[in-house]
């Protein structure tokens, strides 16, 4: 299995855990935490069976443009892989971009295993309802293994994921403009302090440079916490090229995000190298 790190942490334990390798594809902050094709094809031998992707991402917000998904498609056909696409994200984006789905692409609803929820895009972290869209052989056996470690959804929730798709839109654009707001306040903040961060065009996260402070970035989290009380999570934990990152969510009130950037600057101010 190909999989771009940084990423979300249980992608590689999920692949492990099924008995599968996972070779990684590292993404850098000089290039905007953009994957590079053909980074990913120089990884591929002949023994990977899928590419694994998850964008919008988490922790960074970078995203897939046009061009570089359309590349990953041709790859992924020229070397008969599946790709297993996360996409709970895709509702979350930002400016110009705008999200297509993998097994939207010409030839790719053969061979794509799609993931998404409502945790994001319809504000129900905690309710637990997701989907996932696959060709039907697949999609049996997925099922056989599922159907005995979960029944369903409870159906108070899959009432209220239906609730949130027929009535939910008009709420859906008004949370993604408030985040673009926050997204703004927090980019330009950190930049402000001096501590690099993209711009990122997905999810509700940032992912800062930390390095200007002289720490890791396990010891930036656990003192930022401990004296500033503003919580972070060290890029380190998203893998070994999210180390000199955290990531900083910004779904949370816009006057708390201020007073967060308040905090980190005292922090910085205090610590920098």
């Amino acid at each position: 299995m190909i999989l771009h790190e940084p990423s979300y942490v249980a992608y590689a334990p999920a692949v492990v855990f099924a008995g599968g390798v996972v070779r990684h594809v590292a993404t850098r902050l000089e290039d905007d935490f953009a994957l590079d094709p053909a980074a990913v094809e120089a990884a591929i031998t002949p023994r990977t069976k899928a590419l694994f992707l998850g964008y919008p991402c988490n922790p960074t917000g970078a995203v897939l443009p046009d061009h570089v998904q359309d590349e990953l498609a041709a790859i992924a056909d020229r070397h008969d892989l599946l790709v297993y696409s996360d996409e709970i994200y895709d509702r979350l984006a930002y400016g110009s971009y705008r999200h297509r789905a993998m097994s939207a692409l010409p030839g790719m609803r053969e061979r794509t295993i799609l993931m998404g929820g409502f945790s994001k895009a319809y504000a129900m972290t905690g309710w637990r309802v997701g989907y996932l869209a696959a060709p039907a052989p697949i999609l049996e056996g997925i099922v056989k293994v599922h159907q005995y470690g979960i029944m369903s959804a409870p159906t108070t929730a899959q009432d209220a994921a239906l609730v949130a798709l027929t009535d939910g839109e008009p709420d859906v654009e008004r949370m993604l403009a408030e985040y673009d707001r926050r997204r703004r306040l927090l980019v330009d903040g950190l930049n402000g302090l001096g501590l690099r961060t993209f711009e990122p065009r997905g999810a509700f996260y940032a992912f800062p440079q930390i390095t200007s402070t002289g720490m890791d970035a396990e010891a930036f989290a656990t003192r930022l916490l401990e004296e500033e009380r503003v919580a972070v999570v060290p890029g380190g934990a998203f893998g070994p090229s999210g180390e000199g990152h955290v990531r900083a969510c910004y779904a949370t009130a816009y006057d708390e995000l201020e007073e967060a950037l308040v905090r980190i600057g005292r922090f910085v101010e205090r610590h920098r190298d």
